[in-house]
């Protein structure tokens, strides 16, 4: 027997949903408010582990996102299988670009020095429709494409790509300094997998299995309600932990954290610093964040130590020039 959701819909009718990929979407879910409460709970203080820069959490940051468009690949494949119903694509693209779009804004009005250009969301919008052009090629090859994504990176850097408004690319040279960063290179690659993997289970006939499961029995009906409704938590979550932390600290003032050694190192560098660039003729307060634009990034790619004692090696010096250039270009 063919399940339900593989069967031939009736015309005009959506294709059923897999629960299957309702609950993997849920548990990704899941998996990103934990980062989030962990990194905006670092970011108030309340707990001493550096999470924006902790090699472990970045690294779970990473298999979160990867989760998150390998899933997009997916569904995809399996939205497409009778054929693109195209105002329901564009409908659920506006949607995407729709929140890619508020957040922008958003984190543009709440931290403009640090506020999110080219995220997932954008990076969903963008790769669908790139996307597309790999539905009707063999697999092998959209596994090849997707490995040249993912390897490029690694590869080449392009100094034409220097330019703030191509950081989208993947393939500049220069350090970004943003809350949400997913250029097309190498993450578009996840995307490619997914289209890849769901096009060899249709074909070799493992998605009936797949579109089998029922999720009737705990905890998955929750994990399928958060599932279908990714892009309303993914766009209000953050707001709410962000309200509720903050309202914590406010009625506990001694629930944060003294400032830490790092905290005292960095204060003398941007005193330095603020002093040699308002001496320069430039605002104090732009002067503030790009020094403190400048701290954080040397210490977060490991070129502080290094930058304090004035002994580099000839790319270290090149890089810290570049992590400053970004700096002062962002003031």
């Amino acid at each position: 027997m063919t399940p339900a959701a593989f069967e031939r819909p009736a015309p005009n009718a959506p294709p059923p949903r897999i629960a299957a990929i309702d609950v993997a979407r849920g548990i990704a879910i899941v998996a990103m408010v934990i980062f989030h409460a962990a990194y905006d709970l670092s970011t108030f203080r309340v707990i001493a582990t550096d999470v924006a820069n902790s090699p472990g959490w970045r690294l779970f940051a990473g298999a979160i996102g990867g989760s998150f468009l390998t899933l997009v690949g997916v569904s995809l494949v399996l939205a497409t299988r009778q054929g693109l119903d195209w105002p329901d694509f564009l409908r659920r693209l506006a949607l995407v670009a729709g929140g890619a779009a508020l957040v922008t804004l958003g984190t543009w009005l709440w931290m403009p020095d640090f506020f999110v250009f080219f995220g997932i969301l954008h990076l969903i919008a963008v790769g669908s429709v790139i996307a597309l052009q790999f539905l009707a090629l063999p697999p092998v090859l959209t596994l090849a494409a997707a490995g040249l994504c993912f390897a490029l990176p690694l590869l080449v850097a392009l100094p034409a790509l220097d330019q703030r408004w191509l950081l989208w690319t993947g393939l500049s040279q220069l350090p970004v300094d943003t809350a949400d960063y997913y250029p097309v290179l190498p993450w578009f690659g996840f995307v490619l997998l997914g289209v890849a993997l769901a096009r060899i289970a249709v074909k070799q006939g493992w998605a009936n299995r797949i579109a089998a499961f029922r999720a009737d029995t705990r905890p998955w009906p929750i994990l399928t309600w958060m599932g279908r409704r990714s892009l309303p938590i993914y766009l209000i979550h953050q707001p709410v932990l962000i309200a509720l932390i903050s309202a914590f600290v406010w009625m506990r003032p001694t629930a944060a954290l003294p400032p830490t050694r790092a905290d005292a190192e960095t204060r003398p560098f941007v005193e330095a610093c603020m002093r040699t660039c308002v001496s320069n003729g430039k605002a104090a307060d732009d002067c503030q964040d790009a020094c403190q634009c400048t701290a954080d990034g040397l210490r977060r790619d490991g070129l502080w130590q290094q930058a304090l004692s004035g002994q580099m090696s000839t790319p270290e010096r090149t890089r810290v020039g570049e992590i400053a250039r970004v700096c002062t270009q962002g003031e």
